[in-house]
């Protein structure tokens, strides 16, 4: 069976809305990456140097990350000489398994989640990229499955931060545990970690401040924090999830970077992949770090938040070429 058919044969076992939701969400990365991959393989005759170039061009442009486009076309190369490959439009299949393969890992992209009592989330990242409102999509999507959740304000610094937790959280209808604004997060966290324990939530996910990783002081208060988590409940915070939004690329990768240095990230959440055609950060990402990525924002209806699924993920994005190849065969 071909690439492609495994492909579509793995997704048409999985909710049609959820199918759409990538295709949608993935819309301005399919159009300008693959459009000019689809253009490039049309275009060229011939399998050679210039293809090649302009194919690492095109993975660079869609912000794949300059490694991973070497890493990516070597093993292009590889499969051309081996298979004795001919023609561009050949590597079509073989690219997207590719991919696949680059976005998958041994790492399970499901959340952990305590086996017995309550399991706590930790939210990290800077100001801006949406962190709050992931985790109220976040509280939203755990409701939505039967579990008892709630919500620590813990980002006590940022003008207004508390109150749009509050507005999520009714949202969701989910109960927020807060402080007086620039009061210690620690201490939010101590108070909603004590009230998740007594009225039997099953989740507590928590806001941080959106810290600027160059201010030690804000790390430290992450420290702090953790620790406070580690000391009322033992074996949390189960996930340890940084938000990247998904449009600023390569500062994204390194505020990952950062972030993965001083505070052990267990997953990642990329936003805002429906606003950009840079979405080949994901995989430069995933390549990078070896973290998983465990939820993208697909758009900015309360069910965006996805759990990542690297199938429908390379699906949405070429799923011109299996119609194609579906039409050939």
């Amino acid at each position: 069976m071909s690439f492609f058919k495994k492909l579509k044969e793995s997704i048409s076992s999985k909710a049609e809305a959820v199918t759409n939701k990538f295709k949608e969400g993935l819309t301005k990365t399919r159009d300008v990456f693959v459009e000019r991959v689809e253009d490039l393989f049309s275009r060229r005759k011939k399998i050679d140097e210039d293809f090649y170039e302009e194919l690492e061009e095109i993975l660079i442009g869609a912000d794949v990350g300059v490694n991973t486009v070497m890493k990516l076309v070597e093993s292009l190369r590889a499969e051309v000489r081996k298979r004795k490959i001919e023609q561009p439009s050949e590597l079509q299949p073989i690219l997207s398994e590719m991919i696949i393969a680059l976005l998958k890992g041994d790492e399970k992209s499901s959340l952990k989640m305590a086996s017995s009592g309550l399991t706590v989330i930790l939210f990290v990242g800077v100001n801006g990229v949406g962190k709050t409102t992931t985790i109220g999509k976040m509280a939203h999507l755990l409701k939505s499955q039967g579990k008892k959740v709630m919500l620590a304000a813990g980002d006590t610094f940022r003008a207004g931060a508390i109150e749009q937790l509050e507005v999520w959280g009714q949202r969701a209808g989910v109960d927020v545990i807060k402080q007086q604004s620039g009061s210690d997060p620690a201490a939010v966290m101590f108070d909603a970690l004590h009230a998740a324990k007594n009225r039997g939530v099953d989740v507590l996910l928590c806001d941080t401040a959106g810290r600027l990783q160059n201010k030690v002081n804000l790390m430290e208060e992450l420290n702090k924090i953790y620790r406070v988590i580690s000391r009322e409940v033992p074996d949390a915070p189960h996930e340890v999830l940084l938000v990247l939004d998904a449009t600023t690329g390569q500062n994204a990768l390194s505020q990952a970077k950062m972030f993965d240095e001083k505070s052990g990230l267990t997953g990642l959440v990329l936003t805002k992949l429906d606003s950009t055609a840079k979405g080949g950060i994901v995989v430069a990402i995933r390549q990078e770090l070896r973290l998983p990525v465990k939820f993208v924002g697909l758009g900015e209806k309360i069910d965006d938040l996805q759990p990542f699924d690297s199938d429908q993920f390379v699906h949405a994005l070429f799923s011109n070429w299996i119609k194609d190849a579906d039409t050939v065969s």
